[in-house]
């Protein structure tokens, strides 16, 4: 007796495909297990003051590490900050190499245990960043000041910043050139009503009313920028009223004279004295002899 095939039905189709689905996700699943927990960073931002330049993003890492990418436009990806725990990269002494140049980073996320992790992590890029035009100026200093009658002459110095040209730090001055511009805001000790002067140089020259005491503070300035146009302002610093001055010289001065005047009287009377005991000496060392 003959045994008859079963015939292959739809079923059976069925069930194979939906073994082979089944198989396909278990794959997937195993190959993504590596990353299942990695968090991709955001919020990247880029802070920058006199070209000193770090990337800053979120979160703070739980069971992953980052490592961080910059690269000009149209040039090569360059890493930095490796298998770092950290939420900020310093990448100052990659932009200071051409200040004028569009940078752009990529902060990518790796597991923990990272130093065996091989394929494609997901990573997120950073806004585009340019130096000359991004990076925000710092809180300049006085240098000096000096008022003299009616002028008051104040000098500002330049800021260093990391760029470096033959081995030398760059100024401010140095990178900007006449871009680069000061504010002096002063007004009167005695009074709260500011007046403004500006310079393309590092120095000002102002005339302001004589016997008066005057405070100041300066701001750096690039106009020509559409943001981050101008730095914080500057300490404040007053000037010391030269009358005050005279006043305390010619304290010490009557000082001075007033000692040397007693200092005399005393002399001269303790010379009066002297004569007048050598002259009564004299007399009785005489006397004898006359009546000889």
């Amino acid at each position: 007796m003959k045994t008859r095939a079963c015939p292959r039905g739809p079923r059976a189709e069925a069930a194979a495909a939906r073994l082979l689905l089944l198989a396909w996700a278990v794959l997937q699943v195993a190959g993504a297990s590596g990353t299942a927990d990695v968090v991709v960073a955001y919020n990247l931002t880029w802070k920058s003051t006199n070209f000193k330049t770090i990337l800053e993003w979120e979160p703070k890492p739980i069971n992953h590490v980052y490592t961080v990418q910059i690269s000009p436009r149209l040039g090569n990806w360059k890493s930095k900050c490796f298998y770092t725990t950290d939420t900020e990269c310093d990448l100052t002494d990659e932009i200071v190499n051409d200040v004028h140049q569009t940078y752009q980073a990529r902060v990518f996320s790796y597991p923990a245990d990272a130093t065996d992790y091989s394929g494609e992590p997901p990573f997120t890029n950073s806004p585009e960043f340019i130096p000359y035009i991004e990076t925000k100026l710092g809180q300049p200093t006085i240098q000096s000041f000096k008022q003299v009658g009616t002028e008051l002459n104040v000098i500002v110095q330049d800021a260093r910043t990391l760029v470096k040209v033959n081995g030398t730090f760059l100024s401010l001055r140095d990178v900007f050139g006449k871009d680069l511009s000061y504010t002096l805001y002063y007004w009167k000790a005695s009074s709260t009503g500011k007046k403004t002067a500006k310079t393309n140089t590092n120095e000002f020259l102002i005339d302001v009313d004589e016997g008066q005491n005057y405070c100041f503070s300066v701001q750096a300035g690039i106009p020509s920028r559409k943001a981050n146009q101008k730095s914080p302002e500057s300490p404040i610093e007053c000037t010391r009223h030269e009358k005050g001055m005279f006043r305390e010289m010619f304290l010490v001065i009557g000082i001075v004279v007033l000692v040397v005047i007693i200092f005399t009287i005393i002399l001269s009377v303790s010379l009066y004295k002297c004569r007048k005991v050598r002259a009564r000496q004299s007399g009785k060392e005489s006397t004898p002899l006359n009546a000889a």
